[in-house]
């Protein structure tokens, strides 16, 4: 995955705006503040600051939400996404994601509560021939204040949820969900502090009649969680030159790993089972870890089962997968995402 032309473009200029030197400092410091799993989002109190947040982090969080967008297109093609607000939106990546999956997008709110981030955000997004990114509303406001937004068919809360206390974070999940009038989209970093935030969300979700779309295959308590584990899954993210000199990488990738749940007014025709982990394609068989309705379980897909197997070889993580005959489902997989041999995101 690579960011579009005219966002790396526009990018590419501000980061011409700081000296190489400061640059770098700046993409240590915020590599280290990631690392220490403080917060989901840092400080970006100057202008080298956020130049390394759009150097280091934009393309990463890009791609998770093209991601999970493009995953609710596919469950639900027909749902007609006219507009969409994101809450803690920052310089505005989510819509960048959003207008690409859901070009039928007429009207975008963005709450961001960072004057400087908005300002940012406003000049990027004037240079895209994509009237509604160039003419988005924005609205500088505390996340964690109550406020009550205008309904939108989709409302995301992409890398803003982790800021918070807990409780902070359940009250804007409620606040949210009022303003959703299609879905609700909720991404977070792909550690045990992210998970933690997305299952706290999940769970509350349903307790207020929302309806799971992805990536969760059923409504019942999450076997990842019930098992110590975190449900996360991971995005490829192509490197630039400049990406690879600040982070002190050689491969000309990254996989940003990510946790997230999607909810929705209307109930989707979803898988009936998710593959949770990256599939072991052995010599003759496949070994699979899937997410069911009654706990996670271990499946091995022989040659034997022919069209099984081939669809096995092709799975990826976070491949949906049908309970019986191959051809009940077919997912969506993830491009080139296997990370036993990548370097992965600064999460």
């Amino acid at each position: 995955m690579r960011l579009p032309e005219e966002l790396q473009n526009a990018i590419e200029k501000e980061l011409e705006k700081v000296d190489r030197t400061r640059l770098s400092q700046a993409s240590a410091q915020l590599t280290e503040r990631y690392k220490s799993g403080r917060v989901s989002s840092p400080v970006l109190n100057n202008d080298a600051h956020r130049a390394a947040y759009l150097a280091l982090r934009v393309p990463a969080t890009y791609a998770a939400n093209l991601h999970v967008f493009s995953e609710v297109h596919r469950l639900a093609p027909e749902a007609g996404i006219s507009s969409i607000l994101d809450v803690g939106a920052g310089p505005g990546t989510a819509l960048y994601a959003a207008s690409q999956i859901f070009p039928s997008i007429q009207q975008a709110t963005l709450v961001e509560a960072d004057a400087s981030l908005i300002t940012l955000g406003k000049r990027l997004g004037g240079q895209s021939s994509h009237a509604i990114i160039r003419d988005t509303s924005w609205i500088q406001a505390d996340i964690q204040a109550n406020s009550a937004w205008d309904p939108h068919d989709l409302v995301v809360i992409s890398y803003a949820l982790g800021e918070l206390p807990q409780a902070a974070a359940e009250e804007l999940v409620r606040q949210a969900w009022v303003a959703a009038r299609k879905f609700l989209a909720i991404i977070e970093p792909g550690t045990v502090r992210g998970f933690g935030y997305i299952h706290a969300a999940r769970m509350l979700l349903i307790g207020s009649g929302a309806h799971l779309v992805c990536p969760c295959p059923h409504a019942v308590e999450c076997p990842m969680a019930a098992a110590g584990d975190w449900c996360h899954f991971a995005a490829r993210v192509e490197r630039t030159s400049l990406h690879r000199q600040l982070k002190g990488g050689t491969l000309g990738y990254e996989d940003e790993k990510f946790s997230y749940v999607v909810a929705g007014r209307e109930p989707v025709a979803a898988p009936e089972t998710r593959i949770v982990r990256h599939p072991q394609k052995l010599s003759g068989h496949v070994k699979l870890l899937l997410c069911t309705s009654h706990g996670l379980e271990n499946r091995t897909i022989t040659k034997s089962q022919k069209e099984q197997y081939r669809d096995a070889r092709k799975a990826g993580w976070g491949d949906g997968w049908p309970v019986g005959s191959s051809k009940e489902w077919k997912s969506l997989s993830l491009e080139n995402n296997d990370s036993s041999d990548s370097e992965s995101g600064d999460r």
